[in-house]
């Protein structure tokens, strides 16, 4: 959104006791409770005159004849670019994200899913985390467990947490001692390099367990291509359908949580704003259709001084900016350090 006019001081005052208001309470604001609740210091009638001046340009609207206003996009976008200065979260909510991650010692996909609920619970709406790229991670070790009589798992740990599995059918005649040598045979290759680059190796002259370390060789490199990288982990998804009075219609709720099922789309517009930083993304701002209802504040995490991943907040236009900005930032520095 471009070319906001600027307002004069107190009429940006009249506009920010509308959104904040209207945050609180989702009912119209009307001239008489902004005059009672704000100290504005002026009558209203002038604060009347404010707001008719704030709908021409495009900051509120009004929903109903005889109704008070509400924010539009642009009234939500100039709120957050002048009054959302970035403050901490309350001293209890801060404690609880801090012991969270002192206390965590989980598997990284299962650290990046309860990260997910915790910030749904923080924020009071949906919560979004894109775990780490996996091109960043380097292989620290590579097994294989016998199953079955007939299958094996091939199990990858890389350098930030995740652990790569998959179920690799085997020969009868595929004993331990020759998974013992497909691993020996195919780990120094991997030990030490980007996850993703898959090694030649050798052949070793018996035929079984050349057969299997080229199975094993093809299935790293299915693991490792785009479609199984960068999990999404949502929480708080229920929360979105409780806010459905939120939206202009139950389909617009309904094509939400239809689209944070497809996860390469959300994963991919929430990298196109992975090296902006800090950031709010506010109804009409949103290129998806189904996202144009909604806000998405978004915070990047580093892992060693390097952009990561994402995690972020989703819920309506009508959302508490000042404490979801909070929110996220306590998490991203967090869940970064932890992961460091």
């Amino acid at each position: 959104m471009t070319d906001i006019p600027e307002l004069d001081e107190r009429k940006a005052s009249v506009l920010r006791a509308i959104v904040e208001e209207y945050v609180e309470t989702a009912q119209p604001v009307g001239s008489q409770t902004v005059a009672r609740s704000r100290g504005l210091g002026v009558s209203s009638a002038t604060i009347r005159n404010d707001m008719t001046v704030l709908e021409r340009e495009g900051f509120i609207a009004q929903p109903h004849t005889s109704a008070g206003r509400i924010p539009t996009d642009q009234g939500y976008r100039y709120f957050v670019d002048h009054f959302t200065q970035q403050g901490p979260l309350p001293p209890q909510q801060h404690r609880a994200v801090a012991d969270f991650f002192e206390s965590s010692h989980r598997a990284l996909e299962d650290l990046l899913h309860e990260t997910s609920q915790l910030l749904a619970r923080l924020s009071r709406h949906a919560a979004v985390v894109v775990g780490p790229q996996p091109d960043s991670a380097v292989v620290r070790g590579v097994h294989l467990v016998r199953l079955h009589e007939r299958s094996a798992l091939i199990v990858v740990v890389l350098s930030n947490g995740a652990i790569e599995r998959h179920v690799l059918p085997v020969a009868e005649a595929v004993d331990d001692e020759r998974l013992t040598t497909v691993a020996r045979a195919i780990e120094p290759g991997l030990l030490g390099r980007a996850w993703g680059t898959v090694p030649e190796v050798a052949p070793s002259g018996d035929p079984v367990v050349d057969t299997v370390v080229s199975d094993a060789l093809a299935a790293l490199a299915t693991l490792s291509t785009p479609e199984h990288r960068e999990p999404l982990y949502v929480g708080g998804v229920s929360r979105l359908a409780a806010e459905q009075e939120a939206f202009s219609t139950a389909q617009s709720a309904a094509r939400l949580l239809e689209l944070l099922e497809h996860q390469v789309v959300v994963v991919s517009v929430v990298h196109e704003l992975l090296q902006a930083g800090l950031t709010v993304r506010i109804g009409s701002e949103h290129q998806l259709e189904e996202l144009r209802e909604c806000a998405l504040v978004l915070a990047p995490y580093e892992v060693e001084g390097q952009a990561a991943g994402v995690v972020g907040v989703l819920g309506p236009t009508r959302m508490d900016y000042r404490h979801a900005l909070a929110a996220v930032t306590a998490v991203s520095q967090q869940l970064g350090k932890h992961l460091s």
